[in-house]
């Protein structure tokens, strides 16, 4: 059964095929019978193929089964039910109707194949990208993962957020390319993440250990594009590797959080400077992989800037990314050229567990609060 491939809802369902072969068939047979000079019977091989491609080799074998009547009823009525041409015409029918049950059960065949890879996809990439929210140390969280390909729901994308002794540490990120290799990638990225993020205190540390974790799993053309985000004591942090900038929504404005300098992705030695805004109970940060900044419609691209608060500012953090994806798919016509992360946070500004002691950070690395 065909489907959409970027919303996975079916085209046409099997039994309007069936009926539109069935239609045809009838309208086949009345011109015939409406023209007596013609002969129109011969297009009676046509309806079985119309089903194969829409519905089951049963359902095909049923309409080509009609199409041999109707046409053995019109040779009845011409006078001529075992005219040689008669009969080639429903030899004719026979044949055709049996190679176009065997073309739909190929179809049947593929598509469960087809959906037995999907829903393996679907396992292999719910393991790797963890559930998040709806509340991680003083942010409010949301996510979703919108999916270019219903048929193949595997992609690169990467998300994670963590409530660690630091602080409030979200990152997310973009393999390059596609597939059981780039979700093989996004698993190491994640899993080196994980872990250090409970153990370094400095986020370039943090950037460091990403990108060796990549340069060990990938080849010289391989990259992730990565953004981190730190909140800790109202104080936002942001590094960036290569990745979109995120957006932070206060009061009706949007702004950009570009990083002081432009660095690499993680596999190409990125060097990172923060970002440091410090925030206000309700503001809001939206996160996002390039899908969203590259999504298109007639050319142009998706005013994510200029709309971000418009769509995502009002109700909960869950109510923005379902007014946002709404949006998205309203823009392109629900046709998305590549899968989606988005995440939203809202600062609440409540009080948090106390951070570990400052005793416990070495004397080299970074606080991002201080500066020192």
């Amino acid at each position: 059964m065909p489907t959409n491939p970027h919303l996975g809802d079916p085209v046409v369902s099997p039994r309007t095929g069936v009926v539109g072969a069935c239609l045809l068939a009838f309208a086949i047979a009345a011109f015939d019978v409406a023209m007596p000079g013609l002969q129109f019977v011969g297009l009676l091989v046509a309806p079985p193929f119309l089903a194969a491609a829409l519905a089951s080799y049963r359902a095909t074998f049923a309409v080509g089964t009609l199409c041999f009547a109707l046409g053995a009823a019109l040779g009845m009525l011409d006078a001529a039910a075992f005219d040689p041409q008669q009969v080639l015409r429903l030899a004719a029918i026979l044949v055709f109707t049996a190679l176009a049950a065997w073309l739909s059960m190929l179809g049947d065949r593929t598509s469960k194949r087809v959906a037995t890879l999907s829903k393996l996809a679907a396992v292999a990439q719910q393991a790797v990208l963890r559930p998040l929210g709806p509340r991680i140390g003083t942010m409010s969280v949301a996510v979703r993962y919108v999916s270019a390909n219903a048929e193949a729901d595997i992609g690169g994308d990467l998300y994670e957020a963590l409530s660690t002794p630091y602080g409030t540490r979200v990152l997310i990120g973009d393999v390059r390319g596609k597939g059981l290799e780039a979700v093989r990638l996004a698993s190491s990225v994640l899993g080196s993440y994980r872990h250090v993020a409970h153990e370094r205190v400095d986020l370039r540390a943090i950037v460091a250990d990403l990108d060796r974790a990549v340069a060990r799993s990938v080849g010289y053309e391989d990259f992730v594009t990565a953004c981190l985000v730190e909140e800790r004591g109202g104080t936002l942090t942001v590094l960036n590797c290569g990745h979109p900038a995120p957006l932070l929504l206060r009061r009706g404005s949007v702004i950009p959080l570009e990083p002081p300098s432009p660095a690499p992705p993680l596999g190409f030695l990125p060097v990172v400077r923060p970002r440091v805004e410090r925030l206000e109970p309700g503001d809001r940060l939206l996160l996002f992989t390039d899908g969203l900044a590259e999504a298109r419609q007639d050319g142009e691209f998706f005013p994510i800037r200029e709309r971000a608060w418009r769509i995502a500012g009002h109700g909960t953090v869950e109510d923005g990314l379902t007014s946002l994806v709404n949006a998205l798919r309203g823009w392109v016509h629900g046709v998305l050229d590549d899968d989606i992360a988005l995440i939203l946070l809202e600062y609440t500004g409540a009080e948090r567990k106390p951070d570990a002691p400052s005793a416990a950070r070495p004397a080299w690395e970074w606080d991002p609060i201080t500066g020192d």
